[in-house]
């Protein structure tokens, strides 16, 4: 559920929070108020397009910021699947915007706006003109059609996703396999020298890296020999050194602790150098007796150095790349020395799994087929409550084994007649804005059941429609909010007076400049905002009477 929305600097917008309800909240207010900017700052929150523009002049960022509260187990599972922090049952989304660039934010985690839009689609859904168009699309429609038929055909449509990659990559490597004679010779020949090259350098993992230890030490002997002199001379019990020094101290340290008993710790952790250095001065002095110009092993380690990095130059940047090179040569050398037998190999997989993926396909439609009659009876029934009286629905699939893909091989269309004597058709060739709208929201109340994204949200939901389909809608909606959080921009009395919450949202002047603001209303407040939206120019007494006999209605509808 959608908490809180916190906005600032954003077009009209000084600074505001809005704190939602569950059930159905509406916001209201005169044209121009800036309702479109509520419903814009959420977007760009969940990681729309962002412009610079946006940002109220004088600002230097706008922000938004989003609180949601995540209950339903399915939900908290795909947001931990997806890596994304969730704090306290709660989801924070964050964005700021700033001239160039946009900062997105989860729980104080920076996300990338793509991962913000995915997270998005669990958590809410957004229905504005643009969706209601989504309808006429026979994409968007097979979509429903899934979405309605649920968890058993989401399986199906997993397995077949596999088998179809698996059926493409196969296509795609018999394709590549048509190479000519003259081609598969030259080939070989490349190969079998390339093969040839690097099992001949015997190349063992790690081994570059020790040789160029290696090497490292021998071209740089004179340096280590002088610098490892130098330290023992100066840690050394002669001319001066640490270990005469210390020699010395521990001679004098150890003649006053005679006369003081309490210098006997000072005197052991003296002694304890001195050992320390004795130890060390022994060590160096071991390293430089072994220390041995080796100008055979220098050349030696220098020669494979050279192999190995002409090998890297070619076939890859490590040991274990170059291998993998020669593990991949000789399994091509393979399919060319019985090509025949290849090509073969690959026209019966591919022939085997396309008729895998046409089994999980006739599956799959099978299904849909089902699920389709189902679906139509009831958005019938959905819609004839939204003051469809006649409508008639038919949901149809059509199958063709060429149009076989990763979600098989179905078209769906959605038909509909919405008069009576009127031929069903296409959904694209009948329906008005105002009914698309009206469409959409009778396929949520479907679906409803089956959608676990908790948040709606309506804007335009009233286009084109006004009197008694108002209401039927108003009443729709009013059912939808009792599974569902909606949020719903309306221009429209009836739908106004079926909210649980209801929020106004006025433009001001304050200092010399235009600002939008937004508050949630009371009940007096919200007749005298129906009665704004009923009433012409002045609202009299019969008006706000009027506004209490919708609220009351309202009211005693949600009962039921």
């Amino acid at each position: 559920m959608l908490h809180s929305l916190h906005v600032k600097n954003l077009a009209l917008i000084d600074e505001t929070e809005i704190t939602f309800g569950e059930g159905l909240n509406i916001l209201t207010g005169e044209t121009g108020a800036g309702k479109s900017v509520i419903i814009d700052s959420i977007n760009l929150a969940l990681g729309a397009k962002a412009d610079k523009d946006m940002i109220r002049t004088g600002a230097e960022y706008a922000l938004i910021e989003l609180v949601f509260t995540v209950e339903k187990p399915g939900q908290l599972k795909a947001i931990r699947d997806m890596e994304l922090p969730v704090e306290d049952g709660q989801v924070i989304l964050q964005r700021r915007i700033m001239p160039g660039r946009s900062v997105c934010k989860v729980c104080g985690e920076t996300v990338t706006a793509r991962q913000l839009r995915q997270l998005s689609e669990l958590l809410i859904d957004i229905h504005g003109q643009h969706e209601h168009q989504s309808l006429l699309q026979s994409s968007k429609q097979l979509e429903i059609v899934d979405a309605y038929a649920g968890g058993g055909l989401e399986t199906l449509k997993d397995q077949l996703k596999d088998v179809h990659q698996q059926y493409r990559d196969t296509l795609e490597e018999l394709a590549d396999a048509g190479a000519d004679e003259e081609t598969r010779k030259r080939e070989t020949s490349l190969l079998e020298f390339e093969v040839a090259e690097i099992e001949e350098a015997q190349l063992i993992p790690g081994e570059d890296e020790e040789a160029e230890q290696i090497y490292q030490k021998l071209v740089n002997s004179q340096k280590i020999r002088d610098a490892m002199l130098a330290a023992h001379a100066l840690c050394g019990y002669e001319n001066d050194g640490a270990g005469s020094n210390i020699g010395r101290a521990l001679h004098e340290i150890k003649a006053a602790a005679v006369y003081d008993a309490s210098l006997a710790g000072l005197v052991q952790q003296l002694e304890d150098i001195d050992n320390l250095l004795n130890d060390y001065n022994r060590g160096a002095a071991d390293y430089l007796e072994g220390m041995e110009s080796d100008d055979e092993l220098l050349d030696r380690t220098e020669r494979r150095l050279n192999l190995i990095n002409h090998l890297k130059s070619k076939y890859g940047k490590t040991i274990e790349d170059i291998l993998a090179y020669r593990e991949r040569s000789e399994r091509t050398l393979e399919k060319y020395r019985d090509y025949e037998g290849y090509r073969m190999n690959l026209t019966q997989r591919a022939d085997t799994l396309k008729q895998k993926a046409l089994a999980l396909c006739a599956d799959i439609s099978d299904i849909r087929r089902e699920s389709c009659g189902v679906l139509a009876d009831k958005m019938k029934k959905a819609l004839e409550d939204l003051n469809f009286e006649k409508v008639q629905l038919e949901i149809r699939v059509t199958s063709s084994e060429e149009a076989l893909g990763a979600n098989g091989y179905d078209h769906v269309t959605f038909l509909i007649s919405t008069n009576t004597g009127e031929q069903i058709k296409e959904l694209s060739q009948v329906a008005s804005g105002g009914e698309l709208s009206r469409i959409m929201l009778a396929l949520k109340t479907v679906l409803a059941d089956k959608d676990e994204t908790e948040t709606l949200i309506f804007d335009e939901i009233d286009t084109g429609i006004s009197g008694r389909t108002a209401w039927k809608v108003s009443e729709k909606m009013g059912i939808l909010g009792r599974e569902h959080q909606l949020i719903c921009i309306t221009h429209l009395p009836q739908i106004a007076s079926m909210a649980d919450v209801h929020f106004g949202i006025e433009k001001c002047v304050e200092d010399g400049r235009t600002v939008t603001g937004i508050r949630r209303l009371d009940e007096k407040e919200s007749i005298e905002e129906i009665a704004r939206m009923l009433g012409g120019a002045s609202i009299t007494e019969n008006v706000r009477n009027n506004a209490r006999e919708m609220k009351d209605l309202a009211r005693n509808t949600k009962q039921y």
